[in-house]
């Protein structure tokens, strides 16, 4: 494990306290987000208030059925099958273009973003049945459409949830292992039915604490017990993790799932894989949305990761 930017810890707590004295002045929400405050979600970019931008140079596609945002820089190394954040009931494939676009260019990389079905209108599996279809689209067909078979997979919070069961499903269901030569983990939930840091979290009004953590996996896994949340096809920290690609998984120190990114690396390795684990010191969840100097450095290492692995 690797504490990183503690040089920048007076910023990032900085940040942090703001973030708690802005938020403290909005009323808590008891319960899942009505239609009203879920289409708002929906509307603007994650962490914002604001609409995302639209870049020319995404395409959308249907693809066995689900719809991805495409971005195809002028050489292409390699595949990056992207899944985005916002708790399995917001976010979208085309909510943050210009990062993924910024990310194509800078990695040689043809990105392919999901745009998986919404809790709670959509419960799970349907957002792993979708990110599912789309990985298994990519092993067959990336080649004759992009020009390589170089495949990795990543995403943020509820999509590097994704991303891992995506991966045991291909291995599981199709006996597909080795097709995706790296994992990109970003501050993601792998035990639904809560890890200890998860639980002691509390509601410090951050991005994410205990109560929106619980209230998210209700409507993710509408009347499941914790014990159900526990199956390893909803919680992958209690899969069998062996034939998993090498993966790099960061977390915040100040994140409410700061153990279920500690506990997955030891598991991941444990099962013979490589794994880069970094915990950014002060960070709160989610923190690569927001313009701090973490967040530079971070996609940073994010790019650099994703440049090199699986060559």
């Amino acid at each position: 494990m690797t504490i990183t930017d503690e040089d920048c810890l007076a910023e990032t707590l900085a940040f942090n306290e703001q973030f708690e004295t802005a938020a403290a002045s909005r009323p808590a929400r008891q319960g899942p987000p009505d239609a009203a405050l879920l289409a708002t979600l929906r509307r603007n970019r994650l962490g914002g208030d604001t609409p995302p931008v639209r870049l020319p140079q995404g395409r959308d596609r249907v693809i066995e059925g689900v719809r991805v945002r495409v971005f195809v820089p002028a050489r292409v190394e390699g595949v990056y099958l992207h899944i985005h954040g916002g708790g399995w009931a917001f976010g979208s494939a085309d909510g943050q273009d210009e990062r993924l676009w910024r990310l194509a260019e800078q990695t040689r990389l043809a990105v392919v973003s999901v745009d998986y079905r919404l809790a709670p209108e959509h419960p799970f599996p349907a957002a792993a049945d979708d990110c599912e279809a789309a990985a298994r689209w990519l092993v067959r067909h990336a080649a004759a459409e992009f020009g390589t078979g170089r495949l990795l997979i990543g995403g943020e919070s509820a999509g590097a949830h994704l991303s891992v069961v995506t991966l045991l499903r291909l291995r599981d269901r199709h006996g597909i292992t080795g097709a995706f030569q790296a994992a990109h983990l970003l501050f993601g939930p792998y035990d639904l039915s809560m890890t200890p840091s998860q639980r002691a979290f509390g509601s410090r009004r951050l991005l994410s604490n205990t109560d929106t953590l619980r209230r998210t996996y209700e409507m993710f896994t509408p009347g499941m017990s914790p014990e159900q949340r526990r199956d390893p096809e909803i919680s992958p920290l209690f899969a069998d993790l062996a034939g998993l690609p090498p993966a790099r998984i960061v977390v915040g120190s100040e994140d409410p799932l700061r153990d279920d990114s500690l506990f997955l690396a030891q598991r991941w390795q444990a099962a013979g894989a490589l794994v880069q684990l970094g915990v950014v010191a002060g960070a709160m969840h989610g923190f690569t949305l927001f313009p701090l100097t973490i967040t530079e450095r971070e996609l940073r290492r994010q790019r650099d990761f994703l440049s090199t692995a699986g060559r």
